[in-house]
């Protein structure tokens, strides 16, 4: 499916050591003629890490985009009656943003974009991120598994021996996971080992 032409909304939250494996993929998607507009949590516009100056992060992502970033919720509500997108992606989606979304919290430009496009009933694609996505969080995973119009980036264990709960999405699967989501259909295989030899 081309996906020229399409609006496609990217929200990141506070996953910072996963940016450098996200920026590809959106450039990908610009690449292959979407629109994309960035949504930014409150973490991500505010947090320094060793990973780099949220300020910065954006403005690579504007840059790339060529579009300003949604970083609060009155920016980000309009694109659910006004400005309708065809997707929403959320890469990287934290344990944090993963829990509140799933128990219909919506208190980040990012998850009130995934909320707007729900209420229109168009697909919104998940990036996992999470520590605890084999804690107190697979509940929440599959919680939204489970829910229509949710999809998931193919996702495994990041490292089973040192972080046993921990998963990472397949980041490079995400443009296909996206073509497959608006045509109504989740990626197979969803659960993959986390890293491409």
């Amino acid at each position: 499916m081309s996906l020229k032409g399409k609006h496609i909304g990217f929200g990141l939250t506070g996953s910072h050591c996963t940016y450098d494996a996200v920026v590809p993929q959106i450039e990908e998607l610009v690449q292959s003629g979407a629109k994309v507009t960035p949504f930014v949590s409150h973490t991500v516009m505010n947090t320094t890490t060793r990973f780099g100056v949220g300020e910065d992060w954006i403005a690579r992502i504007e840059e790339i985009t060529g579009i300003s970033a949604v970083d609060s919720i009155v920016k980000a509500e309009p694109f659910g009656p006004k400005t309708p997108l065809d997707c929403m992606v959320i890469a990287p989606i934290t344990g944090n943003s993963i829990s509140k979304f799933a128990n219909a919290m919506t208190d980040s430009p990012v998850l009130m974009g995934a909320k707007a496009t729900l209420r229109n009933e168009k697909p919104v694609v998940l990036g996992i991120s999470t520590n605890d996505g084999l804690g107190l969080n697979g509940t929440n995973i599959l919680r939204l598994m489970s829910t229509k119009n949710i999809y998931f980036i193919p996702y495994g264990q990041d490292d089973p021996v040192k972080k046993p709960n921990s998963l990472v999405a397949r980041m490079p699967s995400l443009k296909d996971t996206v073509e497959m989501a608006m045509q109504g259909k989740q990626i197979q295989p969803v659960l993959v080992e986390r890293y491409l030899d």
